[in-house]
């Protein structure tokens, strides 16, 4: 069954479109990315979604429902961790979970909210002394009182440490795991290609690339990267090079093992040894820049 349901969203503010008719579906218990630059249009999205904002065109549905008709019957069935959320810094985080516990429907307990975050040891904190990474889990916290069908998740582990970044990727997948639908927008690539199972991504407001992670990337020009060996140029090599970063030769091919195998091959007859040998299947990162490169092209075409 469908969680999200969005078809042809546009939205503006003034002359400036936001998002320019966007699509796209999500399924139950599913973590999908919606990933792009600053001012792509993913906070706009999020907030037609979660009913802060209503749309100038097109439908949108989460849980069969309206968000901005039937706000309050989907912030019931929802929970959203925004960029930047307002705490009063005087509370303890057990008192700022108490003070929101008051707006939701049976909420989960105090100290499983805090336990599920990594928190407990904080309950006595105030909030002006946590960190910017304790404050991100507080605000996870808040958006997992009301055991949430749906989840927003915007930037959700800016300014964590590593460990704490982990315990978020776990924390969420358990979520999914139990059925919970999670739309994640984050900067972090491998924390979108680590979580997501399907994406979009979108650039001045449209959606420019869109599938399965898996599916997408597999599409996609994997990698091999070494070091030139002395008195090599690039076009010696037996394969095509992308780019060279000093000494260290990049070549994108559909099959890197075939890649990889085809320049060993060629560097056993020649007794040549290619040092810091990477090979690689396509990440993230290489689509976004395959996707900056592709308008970079447009624009000298124009």
């Amino acid at each position: 069954m469908t969680a999200i349901q969005v078809d042809g969203l546009t939205k503006s503010y003034g002359d400036f479109v936001a998002v320019g008719g966007i699509s796209f579906d999500v399924p139950r218990g599913e973590i999908f990315a919606l990933l792009g630059r600053n001012g792509a249009g993913k906070t706009t999205t999020v907030e037609v979604l979660a009913g802060f904002q209503v749309p100038d065109e097109g439908t949108v549905r989460v849980l069969g429902l309206d968000p901005a008709r039937d706000r309050a019957k989907v912030r019931a069935s929802t929970g959203i961790m925004l960029q930047e959320a307002g705490f009063f810094p005087d509370l303890t985080v057990a008192q700022t979970v108490d003070a929101w516990r008051d707006f939701v429907a049976a909420p989960r307990p105090r100290a499983e909210t805090l336990e599920l975050t990594g928190l407990g040891a904080k309950a006595g904190t105030k909030v002006r002394q946590l960190s910017g990474g304790e404050k991100r889990r507080l605000d996870l916290a808040l958006a997992l009182l009301s055991r949430p069908d749906v989840l927003f998740l915007d930037e959700p582990t800016t300014g964590m440490d590593p460990e704490a970044r982990k315990h978020t990727w776990e924390v969420i997948r358990d979520l999914a795991g139990q059925g919970t639908t999670i739309l994640l927008t984050t900067h972090y690539l491998e924390e979108a290609q680590r979580l997501a199972t399907s994406m979009a991504i979108m650039d001045r407001g449209l959606i420019v690339a869109h599938g399965g992670m898996a599916e997408t990337l597999a599409s996609q020009a994997g990698r091999v990267a070494f070091e030139l060996p002395t008195a090599v140029a690039p076009e010696d090599l037996p394969i095509p090079v992308t780019s060279v970063e000093g000494r260290t030769a990049v070549c994108r091919a559909a099959d890197p093992d075939l890649a990889a195998q085809t320049l060993l091959g060629w560097a056993g007859e020649r007794g040549l040894r290619l040092r810091g040998l990477e090979v690689r299947t396509a990440t993230l990162e290489d689509l976004f820049l395959d996707l900056a490169a592709g308008e970079k092209n447009d624009k000298k075409v124009a």
